[in-house]
């Protein structure tokens, strides 16, 4: 990226359909100026005791409960009024206190100290080592939240961080900045940069370790990238998460977690349930009364403040979205509720759409759709149902609905995926922070980038507290 090709980048307004908003991306020779920068302040961030930054996190907590209604504001504008703006300000300042919360254990049981079993004359420590700068690239479904979540173990664990946000969603970068510039010690470590892809490319170029949410493709590039630089790279990509529903699963209860764990914030969260196995001896009464709930569920136009249902944010996704329906359709699939995306007051909305007699041969049942879509499927066993949910290249999360917990579980373990709920949907946001995952296959590789240990080395330090062996007079002896 040359500092003289930079092309000003126009954003989209998803609800309106027009453009109100340019940015212009960061300069390479900028992008690098900025690293510096941050390197230089991280040599006092990442040596000062935890208790300090936590000191300081804890009042960027602070300056964000300040600023909510404006970050709420922004990101609303960046999502076309997604659910997940509405509380994205809560979540971050939450992850920052149990992130404060938790570090000084997590240290602590990090370390390992004593003394050689082979030569006990030999002592051993931990110094646990932050990479120096971190670098996050964010999606655009959860801009505000994803952008930041896996900034915070970084800085607590005592890296520099520069973010660069999704071009498709930047508005909530001037509100957060804000906040940043509040709290000059935060200031100092903390940055977010504007850009498309080029932007991103040259980042990986500066940094030590990125951190990358979105599409397995992109993700892939990213990965290459990375490993061009023998830097590690944390990759959180796409699924195509499914749930089971056993013969004797509570149907009502099953339909009403379908229902929301599908059309959540229009189906783009990466964890969206976009694949519905349901025992045949209930497929039908199930299929019934998810028709009925997806029946009531309301777009939010006119009135953003109403219904449950928002614009796509990316105009490029309702076209995959509607791809998806049509192969469906074509290969003989039957549409139940719902349908394609619809152009209203400039915007592209999807009602809740129901699809059955759907296999693993059409796209619906095998790539991400990222939208409102509810593909239902017949199983006759355990087996069948989870050879199915595992028929895929993504593994990042899933669900189990049984006439119990046991049962559920039961057919949860079985389950190639990151994370799986269990009598529900959609429990991924409750484990962030607190629960442990990798995921599977395509959907990510690297680890969870919520925790503060994926941001620091181990170093062992080994000293001598005797005499030093001589070659000459000292043999080499074989120790078991």
């Amino acid at each position: 990226m040359s500092s003289h090709s930079v092309t000003p980048l126009a954003v989209r307004n998803p609800r309106t359909g027009e453009i109100d908003l340019v940015i212009t991306p960061a300069t390479e020779p900028e992008i690098a100026a900025t690293c510096g920068r941050l390197r230089e302040a991280q040599r006092v961030w990442g040596t000062a005791p935890v208790e300090e930054r936590i000191a300081v996190m804890k009042s960027w907590a602070e300056r964000l409960k300040a600023h909510r209604a404006a970050l709420v504001a922004a990101d609303s504008i960046d999502t076309g009024g997604g659910q997940i703006s509405q509380v994205a300000p809560d979540m971050v300042v939450g992850a920052i206190l149990r992130g404060c919360a938790h570090a000084p254990q997590l240290l602590q049981q990090a370390r390992r100290a004593g003394r050689s079993p082979a030569m006990p004359h030999v002592s051993f420590d931990t110094n646990l080592r932050p990479y120096p700068l971190v670098g996050v690239i964010g999606p655009w479904n959860a801009p505000l939240m994803l952008s930041t979540l896996h900034a915070i173990p970084a800085l607590i664990a005592g890296c520099a961080v520069i973010v660069k946000p999704s071009e498709v969603a930047p508005r909530f970068v001037a509100p957060l900045m804000q906040t940043i510039a509040e709290v000059p010690e935060l200031a100092a470590v903390l940055t977010f940069v504007l850009g498309a892809a080029p932007t991103g490319q040259a980042l990986i170029e500066h940094v030590d370790l990125i951190n990358f949410t979105g599409s397995v493709p992109n993700g892939r590039k990213v990965a290459e990238a990375c490993a061009r630089r023998f830097i590690p790279a944390m990759l959180e990509l796409g699924g195509k998460d499914p749930v089971i529903i056993t013969q004797h699963a509570d149907l009502e209860r099953a339909a009403t977690a379908v229902l929301r764990g599908a059309v959540t914030s229009t189906g783009q969260v990466c964890f969206s349930i976009e694949r519905i196995y349901v025992h045949a001896a209930v497929h039908d009464r199930f299929v019934e009364l998810l028709i009925e709930k997806a029946a009531r569920v309301e777009l939010n136009y006119p009135d953003p403040r109403r219904g449950q249902i928002g614009p796509f944010i990316f105009a490029r996704q309702a076209q995959i979205v509607d791809e998806h329906i049509d192969d469906a359709l074509a290969k003989g699939a039957r549409l139940r509720a719902g349908g394609k995306s619809v152009s209203l007051g400039g915007g592209l909305y999807m009602y809740p759409t129901v699809l059955t007699d759907v296999s693993h041969e059409m796209k619906i049942m095998k790539d991400e759709t990222f939208g409102p879509v509810m593909p239902v499927m017949r199983f006759r066993s355990d087996e069948e149902a989870v050879a199915l949910a595992n028929d895929t290249y993504y593994g990042l999360s899933a669900a189990v609905i049984g006439g119990s917990e046991e049962e559920a579980r039961r057919i949860a373990d079985r389950i190639e995926a990151g994370v799986v709920s269990v009598q529900d949907t959609f429990l991924t946001f409750a484990g962030f922070g607190v629960a442990e995952w990798e995921s599977f296959k395509f959907s990510g590789m690297g680890g969870r980038g919520s925790n503060i240990m994926a941001f620091l080395r181990k170093q062992a330090v080994l000293t001598n507290t005797g005499e030093v062996a001589c070659m000459v007079s000292t043999p080499l002896k074989a120790t078991a």
